[in-house]
């Protein structure tokens, strides 16, 4: 993607100053390569995942036991941003985090090329450990970037970001994809890998751009802390080793040992970090109203990457088996439709970035709370419209691609209303003392949702009937209705945050 540098006029020697990324300081170009490549790795795995659980020639499993394993799999990533961004406040710094971070992804995508079934879920392992490291790191660099909160271009600079995002995503699924579902699986995910390595050397080299408070490590643990951390990982390691190694000797292991447990740390574990940060006496009465009103947008967000998150597995393994895979009589891959919703990002996104700098000079702009109820009512009516080919395809009939194209619509244009102003907002009325963790905070969102839906999976409900569809799709809109009904209330409980 060609970038838009043009001269600044402010002073020389500042990294980022000579030139501009959009309008945006030059640190986010580097920021935006990374994530894009890291996006790439990350998504044409992700596009073959649950594809591969299903097929002969890949695991073989059930449509349950690959949609719940490619649940907890997000689950997980998500979950570890949590303590990928405490790695960024007290070890290493965000900068750091984030080089180590990608060094692991690349290793875990090389682990899933082998061609071994027991590898396999080692190297998903990998790949959620590092992808949870670099996601909140990198956000909270972008963050960085900007002269606090109140800076104008900050919205926008995410947006932009969130295109770096959704440009690797594109590219994924039609490169990797097509190799993996047509030539090899494990070639395939040696691509994913290739394309994380690119990330990697990326960042490096322009590393010297981003902003030095990026290289700082905000609150160092103390010689007496990283002995007590030790010792406490330690413990609970033993304790796993241990239990899993008397499931596995008596002979009742199956793999629920893993996916039950993981799915219910993924719904457990954010109420609990939000519990604790609420309970911190050393938030100030200003920060501690911003948290009440962040729990809103926490919540309104789990409810919408429930949904969202099986554009990836409900609908993948529908269109597999359900759909008409093809334009004008001409065959796709499956995966091709995970390309559908970051073409439509790149499309609509500098749409959207310039509405809302139109209406904000106009003093017009939606509230941040408006934005998250219509990106959540969005969401409920993508799986109304969910609804019609699935009854096509209960009368024995393939629907039709475009089913599935209107739906990533409506979830696209959702998500633009809500995904890159949540990851702005949440670095607006993060408390000083959780910087990079309140970044771990919002993609735990993503956690309890995805959860929410492994829990579902494990349990043998069929997320490819009609009457689950219409039930996620009715929660979604009443919830997009309370949260609009309740906007003057979280208003006014943000202070100062717009």
């Amino acid at each position: 993607m060609a970038s838009s540098l043009t001269k600044d006029s402010v002073t020389p020697g500042t990294p980022g100053s000579e030139k501009t990324f959009f309008g945006h300081p030059r640190g986010l170009a580097t920021l935006f390569m990374t994530e894009m490549w890291e996006r790439f790795s990350y998504y044409g795995m992700r596009a073959l995942l649950p594809l591969y659980l299903v097929a002969p020639g890949g695991l073989g499993l059930s449509a349950g036991t690959a949609t719940a394993i490619y649940s907890v799999y997000l689950s997980l990533v998500y979950l570890l941003t949590m303590p990928g961004g405490w790695f960024g406040d007290r070890v290493w710094g965000p900068r750091k985090t984030v080089a180590v971070a990608g060094g692991i992804i690349m290793l875990g995508h090389l682990t899933l090329a082998l061609p071994s079934s027991g590898t396999f879920y080692a190297g998903l392992g990998l790949v959620a450990i590092g992808s949870g490291l670099l996601k909140a790191n990198i956000s909270t660099m972008v963050g960085q970037l900007y002269q606090g909160p109140d800076d104008p271009r900050r919205d926008g600079g995410f947006t932009v970001f969130y295109m770096g995002i959704n440009l690797g995503a594109f590219a994924a699924p039609l490169i990797i994809g097509t190799i993996g579902e047509n030539v090899n699986w494990h070639l395939g995910f040696a691509l994913a890998a290739l394309g994380m390595g690119l990330g990697v050397a990326q960042f490096l080299l322009g590393s010297r751009h981003l902003d030095a408070q990026s290289s700082v490590v905000p609150k160092p643990l103390s010689d007496r802390e990283k002995a007590t951390t030790l010792r406490k990982a330690a413990l609970w390691a033993g304790i796993a080793v241990v239990a899993y190694a008397v499931v596995g000797f008596t002979g009742n292991y199956t793999l629920n040992w893993v996916l039950v447990p993981l799915t219910l740390l993924g719904v457990i574990v954010p109420v609990m970090v939000i519990a604790r940060i609420k309970r911190d006496k050393d938030l100030d009465r200003a920060e501690q109203s911003k948290m009440s009103a962040y729990i809103w947008f926490f919540v309104a967000a789990a409810i919408f990457w429930m949904i969202y998150d099986q554009g990836g597995s409900t609908l993948s393994i529908f269109a597999d088996s359900s759909a008409e895979n093809s334009v004008f009589g001409w065959d796709f891959p499956v995966s091709w439709y995970q390309s559908v919703n970051p073409v439509l990002i790149m499309a609509l996104a500098p749409v959207f970035a310039w509405v809302w700098l139109a209406l904000n000079r106009r003093g017009k702009e939606p509230s941040t709370i408006v934005k998250f109820a219509s990106g959540l009512m969005l969401v409920g009516v993508s799986f109304f419209l969910f609804l019609a080919p699935l009854s096509i395809a209960e009368g024995g009939h393939k629907a039709a691609a475009l089913w599935l194209v209107a739906i990533y619509f409506t979830q696209t244009v959702g998500e633009l209303l809500l995904s890159p102003v949540g990851l702005s907002v949440t670095t607006k009325m993060a408390p000083a003392k959780y910087a990079s963790q309140m970044m771990g905070v919002w993609f735990l969102a993503v956690t309890a949702g995805d959860a929410t839906t492994g829990l579902l999976s494990i349990a043998g409900v069929d997320l490819n009937k009609t009457g689950i569809v219409a039930m996620e799709a009715t929660l979604a809109v009443v919830a997009g209705v309370a949260v609009w009904m309740y906007r003057n209330k979280v208003k006014s409980l943000m202070g100062d945050v717009r």
